[in-house]
C-alpha cells in the first residue's frame, strides 16, 4: 500500500517532530457576504448570526471589515487569543503528544479586519512557545495586497499558510450558495498568492446543489491546475437554521450519499498532483444541529474506515 501525502507527514518532515494545527475563534470577524458588502446572509450552508433569530440581541456586537478605521476590542481579541492558545496548546500536549504549532485562525474571515488588527493579532499568535507559524482561513475577495506583503515577509522565517475556499469553479454553484465572488476571483487570489511563494490550502465542497460528480471533480483538477499546496475536502451537509436547510426542507436539495461521496474523493485523488498535500477527507458535526446526510453525523473513525477501504482497492491508505 502507498501512503497518501498528508498534511501531517509534510509538517513531520519539516520539523522532525509532530505539528498540529491549534484553531482559533476570535470576536469581530465576519464575512463580506454576512455583513451586506458583497451579500446577506452567508453562505447557504453557513450558520451564522446574519440568518439567526437571535440577531437582535447581538446587535450590540462590534464587527471589523476592510474600512474599519479603529477597533475598539481589540484588547478583548489579544485575551480571547492568550486564552486559546494556552488551553489548546496544553490540551494538545497532553492528548495528541504534539509539540510544534501553526496557530489556525479558523472562524470565518481572517484577514477581514483593519491591517493593524490583524498584524497586532499574528505578531502576537507568533510570541508564543513553540509556535512554528500560522494558517490562515479567509475569502478570495478579502485579502488586500498590504496583507500578502506582510505574510510574505513573516513566511521568511515562520511557516505560513493562506487557506482559501474554492468550493466550486462553477459560477452558477457560486451564485447559488450566495458565496458572493465568482470561481475567477478564487483563480487570481491563489494564483497572486502563489506569485508571491506563499503556501496555499484550498478548500472544495463536494455535493453542492445542482453539481454531478463531473462538475466536482472538474473543480478539483482546476485547484490543482492554480498552483494549491493542499487542498481539504468536505461533504456539504445540511445544519438547522441556515438557508440550506430551508432548501432541503423544500425537497430542493438533496445531500450527496456516503458512497457517491467516497467514490468522488478517491476520484479526486486520483487526479491530484503528488506533491500536493491533504489536510481533509471528509467533514461532520456530532450533535442535534445536523439535518441532513445522517453519515456526516458518524464518527470520525469510522468514516476514515469507510475511505480507506475505498482508498486501499486503488492500492492506497490515508
Amino acid at each position: 500500500m502507498k501512503q497518501l501525502y498528508t498534511y501531517g507527514r509534510y509538517l513531520k518532515q519539516k520539523f522532525h517532530t509532530k505539528v498540529s494545527k491549534l484553531p482559533i475563534g476570535l470576536s469581530g470577524f465576519t464575512c463580506p457576504n454576512i455583513d451586506g458588502t458583497v451579500a446577506k446572509g452567508g453562505c447557504t450552508f453557513c450558520l451564522n448570526d446574519s440568518f439567526s433569530p437571535n440577531l437582535a440581541k447581538n446587535a450590540d456586537k462590534t464587527f471589523l471589515n476592510l474600512q474599519s478605521k479603529s477597533n475598539p476590542i481589540l484588547e478583548k481579541q489579544l485575551q480571547e487569543l492568550d486564552t486559546q492558545i494556552v488551553e489548546t496548546r496544553k490540551k494538545m500536549r497532553s492528548e495528541w503528544d504534539t509539540q510544534k504549532f501553526l496557530v489556525y485562525f479558523q472562524a470565518f474571515t481572517n484577514t477581514y479586519a483593519p491591517f493593524d488588527t490583524i498584524k497586532t493579532l499574528y505578531d502576537k499568535a507568533l510570541t508564543y512557545d513553540d509556535v512554528v507559524g500560522l494558517s490562515i482561513g479567509t475569502r478570495s475577495d478579502s485579502v488586500t495586497d498590504e496583507v500578502l506583503e506582510y505574510l510574505v515577509e513573516l513566511s521568511r522565517e515562520k511557516e505560513i499558510w493562506i487557506e482559501y475556499g474554492i468550493q466550486s469553479i462553477y459560477d452558477e454553484t457560486l451564485e447559488r450558495i450566495n458565496r458572493g465572488h465568482d470561481a475567477l476571483n478564487a483563480e487570481r487570489a491563489i494564483r497572486q498568492a502563489k506569485a508571491k511563494g506563499l503556501n496555499v490550502c484550498g478548500h472544495l465542497i463536494f455535493g453542492l446543489p445542482g453539481e454531478n460528480q463531473e462538475m466536482m471533480l472538474n473543480s478539483a483538477k482546476a485547484a490543482y491546475e492554480w498552483g494549491i499546496d493542499s487542498v481539504k475536502y468536505h461533504p456539504l451537509y445540511v445544519v438547522k437554521n441556515t438557508l440550506l436547510a430551508n432548501e432541503y426542507k423544500a425537497g430542493k436539495f438533496e445531500p450527496i450519499s456516503r458512497e457517491d461521496y467516497i467514490d468522488t474523493l478517491v476520484k479526486a485523488i486520483a487526479l491530484k498532483p503528488e506533491h500536493i498535500s491533504i489536510q481533509r477527507v471528509t467533514a461532520g458535526i456530532d450533535d442535534d444541529t445536523l439535518l441532513a446526510p445522517a453519515w456526516c453525523g458518524l464518527p470520525k473513525n469510522k468514516m476514515l474506515d469507510y475511505i480507506n477501504k475505498a482508498l486501499m482497492k486503488e492500492g492506497w491508505v490515508y
